[in-house]
């Protein structure tokens, strides 16, 4: 078989592609299994769905999953919390940060109080 330049481009191409078909439905197939939302019949009508028409049923899936549930926003502020503790975060650090920032007046009032009870929480 005599390969060409165009031929060798059109392969990786499409060895590319199937890559990612392969890799969104891995994602797709974890964020099913993972989420905590969905009982067992919804999971598997999921699951049914991509065997039997899996571009259409990963198109479907991804316009119909909400954007951010309960349980990645706790996943989020469980990673943050993580992150702030391996870079060192001190919560009176923050807030004296934010304590000179309100009295040069770039935060009012009620920004203070807020960012301030967030940092409070923190870790």
């Amino acid at each position: 078989m005599d390969w060409d330049f165009g031929d060798i481009i059109l392969t990786m191409v499409a060895f590319f592609f199937w890559m990612m078909a392969i890799w969104i439905f891995i994602a797709i197939f974890g964020d099913i299994f993972r989420r905590r939302d969905l009982s067992g019949v919804a999971k598997a009508g999921w699951i049914l769905l991509l065997f039997v028409l899996p571009f259409i049923g990963a198109l479907i899936y991804t316009a119909a999953r909400p954007r951010m549930t309960e349980q990645d926003r706790e996943d989020m502020e469980r990673m943050q919390q993580a992150q702030a503790r391996l870079d060192g975060y001190s919560s009176a650090d923050e807030i004296a940060k934010l304590t000179k920032l309100h009295e040069a007046g770039s935060l009012n009032t009620e920004e203070y109080e807020e960012l301030k009870r967030k940092a409070m929480l923190q870790v």
